[in-house]
């Protein structure tokens, strides 16, 4: 861990990876608040079909940069990898502006997304390895709190900005040129695990699937699945599945600014629990929460304050979940397989997060959206709760130095 001058931890390590979530914050909701103008006026050719085209291969992009570019930084090295991918999302993510049609668009946001699919298993990782003993759990839920106020800052800024949707991708671009100095200048590299281990074999996929860990990488496949699913599921979906029973559709908005304000607290929270009490208790007990919440809501409650706690516990409960599935592999596996595992979840996930939209849209279009919308969410949050259960505690005790059963 590198120090100030004063003796103390370095923040500047802190804040980079952080920053690098608001990066990753700005591409979850980017589309979501461009594609409207887009199919409104019709430009470059966008309608329904391409507009879902391009969200799907967006995340087909950042899906494949976390399963097949993050495991790089295991070999590589942590800092080299991450601004490699910065820069590589900031230069198509500008090119986005010059997109001639709906094609080229999309080639630009699948290119974008793998070099910031990457990103957020290899900052995870660097935290993981430049953290104290002990603080995994808080250091990776304060790390992913940039995750929310990226998203939540774009909406801010869409709002100032749209129709102008091209200055949404200038910003986004350039923010990402911006950090790569600070990456360059106050980025400590941490050694690759392997090549501190004197290892000279190379790491990878196969090193999952050997014991003592399929069962472990199946597991934690599962459970970022459904992670995931309900991460993307909800923030596509919440408003339409209110006004499908019966809220304002103002209403449904407004809930989800409040789900996510949950969201950011459920981190802080799980982190300070998971380090206290361990990382497996508390991970099953928030998926076992999140699944409640969601069969909660359900029901119709005509009391709005009652149904905005209802919300923004939810959202502690749901968003964090998946945080600390990350939290926990960077535990169960060695440091020499960490960002390899955590771009296996985080390339899994992000399959799960493709069909949360795509199945919560099918219940939308058959008219049955609400209450099976929240039955398959809290569904999903019990079948993580499940595969997580699987997990081996001899493994888990091995990892951690400390029994998390």
């Amino acid at each position: 861990m590198t120090t100030s001058s004063s003796g103390l931890p370095s923040r500047w390590p802190v804040w980079l990876c952080w920053l690098a979530m608001v990066l990753d914050g700005f591409d979850l909701v980017v589309l979501g608040t461009v594609i409207p103008t887009l199919i409104k006026t019709g430009e470059l050719g966008f309608d329904a079909v391409g507009a879902t085209f391009v969200a799907t291969v967006s995340l087909v992009g950042v899906g494949a940069g976390a399963l097949f570019i993050a495991p790089l930084s295991d070999r590589l090295g942590r800092r080299n990898l991450l601004m490699a991918c910065v820069l590589w999302f900031s230069v198509f993510t500008l090119a986005v502006v010059w997109a001639p049609n709906v094609a080229v668009f999309g080639v630009f946001r699948l290119l974008a997304g793998a070099g910031l699919g990457a990103c957020l298993p290899a900052a995870l990782a660097y935290m993981n390895d430049y953290s104290p003993a002990g603080n995994a759990g808080k250091s990776t839920t304060r790390t992913m709190t940039g995750y929310h106020v990226g998203a939540v800052a774009t909406a801010f800024l869409a709002l100032l900005v749209i129709p102008e949707w091209r200055t949404m991708f200038v910003v986004g671009g350039v923010a990402g040129l911006l950090l790569l100095p600070f990456l360059w200048f106050k980025l400590p590299e941490t050694l690759p695990p392997a090549r501190a281990a004197g290892a000279e074999s190379r790491t990878g996929f196969r090193d999952l699937v050997k014991k003592p860990y399929p069962v472990v990488a199946a597991a934690i496949a599962a459970a970022s699945f459904m992670g995931l699913l309900l991460v993307y599921g909800l923030n596509t979906w919440l408003p339409q599945l209110m006004a499908s029973a019966g809220y304002p559709v103002s209403a449904g908005l407004s809930l989800l600014l409040v789900l996510n304000l949950g969201a950011v607290a459920g981190l802080i929270v799980a982190g300070i629990l998971a380090d206290k009490h361990g990382t497996k208790p508390i991970v099953l007990l928030w998926f076992g929460l999140s699944a409640l919440c969601l069969a909660l809501l359900s029901i119709k409650v005509e009391n709005a304050v009652l149904l905005n706690v209802l919300v923004f516990v939810t959202g502690v409960f749901v968003f964090s979940s998946q945080v600390l599935v990350y939290a926990w592999v960077s535990q169960l596996f060695p440091a020499r397989l960490r960002a390899t595992a955590l771009g296996f979840a985080a390339g899994v996930g992000r399959v799960g997060a493709i069909m949360g939209p795509a199945v919560t849209g099918g219940l939308v279009a058959a008219g049955i959206a609400y209450p099976w919308g929240f039955y398959v969410f809290a569904a999903a949050g019990a079948l993580a709760l499940i595969a997580l259960l699987a997990v081996p505690n001899a493994i888990a005790a091995e990892r951690t130095g400390a029994a998390v059963s």
